[in-house]
């Protein structure tokens, strides 16, 4: 194996190409209130700091903790994990892990002080289900439960969130908003799961593929880059406003061809670029409607 350097080795671990995720929601979070005028620099660059905190020290933890499991192991086909790869000790990733989180806790207490109880209880909860993922007597991602995770937190929850630490308002149209990254984000993880089904069978992992095979995993994945693309219609069909948002449907194009990629029996190393192409496809969605919201 050749040789890493530090940085290369925690840019394994923080896992970029997935990063999308904790990126897009926030972006969406503060289009929508510019689109109010109450947007504020400052409270956005720390939620949006914050959410990639949050999710960087939940891929250490998934790191870590699946390697504790011996879920990850010489035989899976996905991208390294630097734990099972003898990288990082076990000691250095559970540093790491407490390192990440109290930089997300230090950014949280500005956005406390300006958002109050509800901003104190999205940080918490935030950080105690990104360890729960996969740690604890029955860890979420072990059971199936991971994609509810992904789907409220880095959806709902992080665009809600993001909207109300600059206008102290919120309401349900905002949660629509947060719907299609959650959506997107599911995506993600769905395809992760897919790639991985035969490894964590083995290893008792019980995520939504083991439990309901690969032809399952394929169908959530169809319905969810699908379905977020029929968000901003949904949106403007109950609101009547934002007509320009609804140009982010056009992801439907590009997610035909990946629906396509994952029809079949695909090798890790596809599964790998599909994954990554999902994650472009989540940052397209978060740019088009962001925009399109603003016009």
């Amino acid at each position: 194996m050749p040789e890493q350097s530090n940085l290369r080795i925690w840019l394994l671990a923080a896992r970029p190409k997935t990063l999308w995720a904790g990126v897009v929601p926030v972006v969406i979070g503060g289009a929508i209130a510019v689109e109010t005028g109450e947007f504020a620099a400052l409270p956005f660059l720390l939620a949006l700091a914050g959410s990639m905190l949050v999710q960087i020290g939940t891929n250490f933890a998934n790191d870590l903790f699946d390697f504790l499991k011996n879920v990850d192991n010489g035989d899976r086909t996905g991208p390294m994990r630097v734990t099972q790869a003898g990288l990082v000790t076990p000691a250095q990733m559970k540093t790491a892990i407490i390192i990440v989180f109290a930089l997300a806790l230090l950014v949280g207490i500005y956005l406390v002080w300006r958002g109050g109880v509800p901003i104190l209880v999205i940080g918490l909860s935030s950080i105690l289900f990104g360890v729960l993922y996969t740690a604890g007597p029955y860890p979420l991602g072990y059971h199936g439960l991971g994609d509810i995770f992904v789907m409220i937190f880095y959806g709902p929850v992080a665009v809600c969130g993001t909207y109300y630490v600059m206008t102290l308002d919120f309401g349900w149209n905002i949660v629509l908003c947060g719907l299609a990254p959650g959506m997107l984000s599911t995506a993600i993880l769905t395809v992760n799961n897919l790639r991985d089904v035969e490894t964590d069978s083995r290893t008792g992992k019980r995520t939504l593929a083991v439990r309901f095979g690969k032809a399952f995993a394929r169908c959530q994945y169809a319905a969810l880059v699908f379905g977020a693309a029929l968000v901003p219609v949904a949106i403007y069909a109950l609101n009547g406003a934002h007509p320009w948002s609804m140009v982010a449907g056009v992801i439907a194009l590009p997610a035909v061809l990946l629906v396509k990629k994952i029809a079949s029996e695909s090798s890790g190393q596809e599964m790998n670029k599909v994954l990554s192409d999902t994650g472009r496809l989540l940052a397209l969605y978060g740019l088009i409607f962001s925009i399109g919201w603003n016009i």
